[in-house]
């Protein structure tokens, strides 16, 4: 089994300093979360206290208004940003976020149309079900695929890990939508009596990091694992991924959970034992970078990296770390001009940039 062939593969811990330099782009930035660059080179940034930040090249930086109530309490509060593939011409942003309610707090998404520093038009397109006390496990990564659907991911909220595996919650899943948050018909659970129609896939703790496939166009994602197991997933089609009945991980007070894998469940291509808190993730595609192309780059937050996954098709061949004990990182994404954005999850947090030494 891939899996465990992977395993036992070289760890490889190199710096390349010699391939690479760090820029500073931005400070201050209160626990920043989502990332997204605007045509032009302005970024959008989100704070999880609930403030969305324009920032532009000469330094300026300006606060967005209209968003909606926000939840912004533990790990909730104002988390990804995604643009419309469209956004030339329909200027709409897409954003996650801790939703308040009766019960507690939920994830949801919306959309805006983006006007200078204003949220104009606001649309709230999925509501997490059910919402729940506790402040842990929003999950809340966006991605749109190459057919203009919106993938959602979700955690179990902490506390309640068996919704997981139930096909009557939002809990512990990854969403497909269309772009206007209707259900696409080839879902795989339409029409199943007791199944919510947006589910695309199930059994997931904590997704934080989710990017596609530069070759197949396939959605990948990493999540958190409890005491160790974090795993790197390729998602497939009403597959059950096995959390909290499958997993490499422990409970943090210790003792199993349950087995690393089982039947009908699907396994991860990579783990980690113990965890690194993987959030962040991108396939790099760009031109700065050629002897990194078609690689797997993650953020960690507990063990303060970037992480870069060489692949051989599926197949994870070896780990490398770089940037290793320099801080917390949220978010990887890959700028136009090939370059990688980074954002550390600190109180007085900064928007970096990886480029070349040279």
């Amino acid at each position: 089994m891939r899996l465990f062939a992977g395993l036992l593969l070289l760890l490889s811990t190199a710096l390349f300093a010699q391939d690479h330099r760090v820029e500073t782009l931005a400070g201050g930035l209160h626990h920043p979360w989502g990332l997204a660059e605007l045509p032009g080179g302005d970024l959008l940034v989100s704070e999880r206290r609930g403030r969305l930040l324009r920032l532009t090249p000469d330094g300026g930086r300006h606060q967005v208004s209209g968003l909606p109530d926000i939840a912004a309490t533990g790990q909730g509060g104002l988390l990804d940003l995604a643009l419309h593939p469209d956004f030339v011409d329909n200027r709409r942003l897409y954003f996650s976020y801790s939703q308040p309610g009766r019960g507690g707090a939920g994830t949801a998404v919306a959309r805006a149309r983006l006007e200078g520093d204003r949220l104009l038009d606001l649309e709230v397109l999925f509501e997490q079900h059910p919402r729940t006390s506790g402040g842990g496990h929003f999950g809340s990564r966006l991605v749109f695929d190459r057919d203009g659907y919106l993938f959602i991911t979700t955690g179990d909220r902490f506390h309640s890990r068996k919704q997981a595996q139930q096909l009557d919650s939002h809990l512990g899943k990854i969403l497909r939508l269309h772009d206007d948050g209707r259900v696409p018909a080839d879902n795989p659970f339409v029409g199943q009596a007791g199944a919510l129609p947006e589910i695309w896939s199930y059994g997931h703790r904590n997704v934080q990091g989710a990017a596609l496939h530069p070759g197949t166009g396939v959605l990948w994602t990493h999540e958190h694992g409890p005491r160790g197991g974090d795993e790197v997933n390729i998602i497939k089609k009403g597959a059950n991924y096995g959390w909290p009945l499958a997993t490499f991980g422990e409970e943090y007070g210790g003792g199993r959970i349950g087995p690393p894998s089982l039947p009908g469940m699907e396994d991860p291509v990579w783990v980690w034992v113990p965890s690194i808190a993987p959030s962040g993730m991108m396939f790099y595609t760009g031109d700065l970078f050629p002897q990194w192309r078609n690689q797997l780059f993650l953020g960690a937050l507990a063990g303060q990296r970037l992480v870069r996954l060489e692949l051989d098709g599926d197949e994870v061949v070896q780990e490398h770390h770089l940037l290793r004990g320099q801080a917390r990182l949220r978010t990887v994404t890959q700028a136009a001009d090939g370059g990688i954005y980074l954002l550390t999850d600190e109180p007085n947090g900064k928007l970096l940039k990886l480029v070349p030494a040279q």
